[in-house]
């Protein structure tokens, strides 16, 4: 009824529409998983990479050159071509240990208690951003959130009051 070639064509196609809408416990299976974060099967991997905390444009463009991976959806990707590419994004500082690190600077800048460090801490720009007339976002944050700036503030008058007595 069917040649040989078109039968493993149309099996093919047919068990390839069938993953695609296999559910397990009435969820479909629509994202790939990379470091720790998911990845949209119907996106361009260019793009789908980029949900990645901590790769843009640039570094989803040189891992696919690395890898000589065509910019192909999410979904077709083989079995080695997957594993390659979680090694590659593996070797990044990405998702939550890049959190940990940017915390620990923040913090780092907050106890040599230099100016960005408090300006950290008071929730205001610190890239040297104008403050008086401007810089509306950070300010409401401030407003929203009193009672990291409590804290700062009490720690700060004990500090001064320690070196006061000395």
């Amino acid at each position: 009824m069917f040649g040989s070639r078109g039968s493993f064509g149309l099996l093919d196609n047919i068990s390839r529409a069938l993953f695609q809408n296999l559910s397990f416990r009435c969820q479909r299976v629509q994202c790939l998983r990379i470091g720790n974060a998911e990845i949209p099967n119907d996106k361009r991997l260019r793009f789908a990479l980029q949900h990645i905390q901590g790769i843009g444009r640039q570094r989803a463009h040189q891992i696919l050159n690395d890898l000589s991976i065509g910019n192909k959806f999410a979904k077709d990707l083989t079995g080695l071509e997957l594993h390659s590419l979680r090694d590659e994004v593996s070797k990044y500082l990405i998702g939550e240990d890049l959190k940990r690190c940017v915390r620990s600077d923040i913090q780092k800048l907050v106890d040599v208690r230099c100016y960005r460090g408090f300006n950290h801490v008071c929730l205001l720009p610190c890239r040297g951003q104008r403050t008086s007339t401007n810089a509306r976002t950070r300010k409401d944050q401030r407003n929203r959130d009193r009672s990291k700036w409590d804290a700062h503030q009490s720690l700060a008058e004990t500090m001064q009051k320690r070196q006061e007595r000395r």
